[in-house]
């Protein structure tokens, strides 16, 4: 008589059921604890690679226009900020 790899299965859950009985509910709501975490993560990764705008609208490239201090380049501070300073009154 030769096993065969289904005889290897039977003997296999055989052996889990008789020594592992106690642990069985323990393990399975490990395992399904462990599948939720898993498909929520996966959820989180492709809500995350969408697309925030819904409307149709393209990203823009942020672009300073009219800024006070962009027809003169000598006035810019020293650090090369050409933000400028909040209004302190």
């Amino acid at each position: 008589m030769r096993l065969e790899g289904w005889h290897l299965i039977i003997i296999i859950v055989l052996a889990l059921v008789l020594f592992a009985a106690p642990k069985l509910p323990g393990m399975a709501r490990s395992l399904g604890q462990s599948m939720r975490i898993f498909k929520s993560e996966v959820r989180e990764m492709k809500k995350d690679g969408a697309p925030e705008a819904k409307d149709g609208a393209d990203p823009v490239e942020g672009t300073v226009v009219n800024h006070p201090r962009s027809a003169t380049t000598d006035n810019r501070p020293a650090d090369g900020n050409d933000v400028p300073p909040p209004n302190r009154a």
